[in-house]
């Protein structure tokens, strides 16, 4: 905070007399003089003045003297106007008192301080923050010596209005201009940044966001409830309330964390959440459902569409296949045959199916258990979804997919030729 260089007024007052004449005394031979002057000897009786004499004399001393018996309106004002030059004078000392601290800052509000240059510090910037608040900042964060100079070089870069909001990575004690320059490129600290890739399932989530975030995986998965989000997010009305999870809904994106001051599992879940509604809200899924009673000749709702997308994500080599993928597993739908993905027991099992595990009959075991499974096994992408959505229309029931090799076919013979033709 600047001091002011403006002095400060001095205050004065002013001594008024009492203005009135002196009254005579009845049967005196000369008037009395105002108190302090000697009174003359023919007023005095045995050398001592008499008593209405000394009650006038001390009257006329303070201003009151008397017309029959009060004071004059005119001594009443004298005393009015003395009390308010007291008050006046008072409150003068008071300011003359004050202005010294409002104008000379406190050590605390100095502008300047001696900071140890060379160390990388994390600064947070608020949305919003003007020039002088991003001043504030840093100085508080010890990355500048000076606000008054950080606001100097940010008005000769007329950056004033550009510095942007987020979370940075700077070196205390930088050059001014370099601190401008990053502060008007954009943030740099990627701390709080994270990508999930397609396919990652619920648990893999969790412990991305750990180790990104600092949130306990548990903490991330306890919180991953449907019904805890449902009421702000009706996409998750079919979700099946016996096993209750977010599974398939956390959409797989780039997220950023990094300019906020407090991340929770929440507001991550939240963001996912969002994103999810973002990407598919081109797709219709009445019609989606529609199309799927009509050619298949079998009931799903969007919960359905999501857990079948899913499996695709899981299945298919690259987005030229993910229809045809589709196409194959709602044609075992259609004839009540298993849908036999490998893909479903490993998301159960976490880890790879052994010949064993194939006869392990549980929910997410498709060689035992006819149809979907009873939640979605990831997250899957908007072109798993959209195959899932709409699928190829195809007499498929088998597929094989090796690197760049893809073999679809309709009978289990053509299938098995298709593998023993596979490029070695």
């Amino acid at each position: 905070m600047a001091t002011s260089n403006g002095k400060t007024p001095k205050h004065g007052s002013s001594h008024f007399g009492s203005g009135s004449k002196p009254v005579a005394q009845s049967g005196a031979k000369a008037p009395l003089s105002v108190a302090g002057a000697k009174a003359p000897r023919s007023a005095l009786s045995n050398g001592r003045v008499s008593g209405r004499a000394a009650t006038a004399t001390r009257r006329a001393s303070r201003g009151e003297v008397m017309r029959d018996g009060a004071p004059t309106s005119h001594s009443r004002t004298v005393g009015i106007v003395a009390a308010a030059l007291a008050v006046v004078v008072l409150l003068g000392i008071v300011v003359v008192a004050i202005l010294p601290s409002l104008n000379s800052p406190s050590e605390a509000e100095s502008d300047t301080q001696e900071i140890v240059a060379g160390n990388q510090v994390s600064v947070l910037i608020p949305e919003g923050s003007g020039a002088a608040a991003v001043a504030d900042i840093l100085f508080e964060d010890g990355v500048i010596a000076s606000k008054s100079e950080f606001l100097a070089q940010a008005r000769r870069m007329e950056a004033e209005s550009s510095l942007m909001s987020g979370s940075y990575n700077l070196v205390t004690g930088a050059d001014l201009a370099d601190i401008v320059t990053q502060l008007t490129t954009g943030p740099n600290d990627t701390s709080g940044k994270f990508t999930i890739p397609e396919g990652y399932t619920l648990a893999q989530i969790a412990d991305v966001v750990e180790e990104t975030l600092g949130i306990p995986a548990a903490d991330f998965t306890s919180q991953a409830k449907a019904s805890a989000y449902v009421a702000d997010y009706p996409f998750l009305a079919d979700v099946d309330p016996s096993y209750d999870t977010l599974e398939g809904y956390l959409f797989p994106k780039t997220y950023d964390f990094s300019s906020e001051a407090e991340v929770t599992a929440d507001t991550v879940i939240r963001a996912m959440l969002d994103q999810y509604q973002t990407e598919v809200s081109a797709i219709n899924f009445d019609d989606a459902i529609a199309l799927i009673k009509d050619r298949y000749g079998i009931d799903v709702n969007e919960d359905d569409i999501i857990t079948m997308a899913s499996i695709v994500e899981r299945e298919a080599g690259g987005d030229e296949h993910r229809a045809d993928v589709a196409s194959v597993l709602y044609n075992r739908l259609e004839i009540g045959m298993a849908l036999q993905s490998d893909a479903t027991l490993v998301y159960s099992l976490g880890r790879e199916v052994t010949p064993e595990d194939l006869q392990v009959d549980e929910p997410y075991n498709t060689y035992t258990r006819p149809g979907l499974t009873p939640t979605p096994i990831c997250s899957p992408g908007i072109a798993s979804i959209e195959a899932a959505a709409n699928p190829a229309q195809t007499s498929y029931l088998y597929f094989f997919l090796s690197g760049d090799y893809a073999a679809f076919s309709e009978t289990l013979d053509e299938h098995n030729q298709a593998i023993a033709n596979r490029p070695q």
